[in-house]
């Protein structure tokens, strides 16, 4: 029985982008998603399609079907009083952001200067080739 749409996946996987290993399952459960559901990404589920149960894959998706292109209007400068209080910026730091609608990203402060930090509001994939290499465990 392949993976379709509506069955119950369960794999194991490493991300891999230019050569760091990005996440993984190794030494934690493996991942679990229902197909079809939009849960990961389009371009990967297209590859998993009529994986069968003990099958092994690797799969790279470029940048354009994974978290696009980095975007330069995706830099904002922002006044150091709009970070938290406690938080004394450096370069690369990560900080958890909240739109009004309550959906949260992440930014990367990319520069501080004196009385503003740049932040980078790309997804840390952004213009990345990600590389899946994935094996399935169960289809239900």
């Amino acid at each position: 029985m392949g993976i379709e749409k509506g069955k119950k996946v369960t794999l194991n996987y490493t991300v891999t982008t230019e050569g760091q290993t990005v996440d993984s399952t190794e030494g934690t459960e493996p991942f679990v998603y229902v197909h079809g559901e939009e849960k990961i990404l389009p371009a990967l589920a297209e590859n998993l399609e009529g994986m069968e149960i003990g099958e092994k894959k690797s799969i790279e998706i470029p940048p354009e079907k994974a978290y696009g292109a980095r975007s330069e209007a995706a830099f904002k400068e922002l006044p150091r009083t709009a970070l938290p209080g406690n938080v004394e910026p450096q370069v690369g730091m990560l900080l958890e952001s909240k739109s009004p609608s309550g959906a949260t990203s992440v930014i990367r402060i990319s520069e501080i200067k004196p009385d503003t930090v740049v932040v980078d509001l790309n997804h840390p994939l952004a213009g990345k080739t990600l590389t899946f290499d994935v094996e399935i465990m169960s289809v239900d």
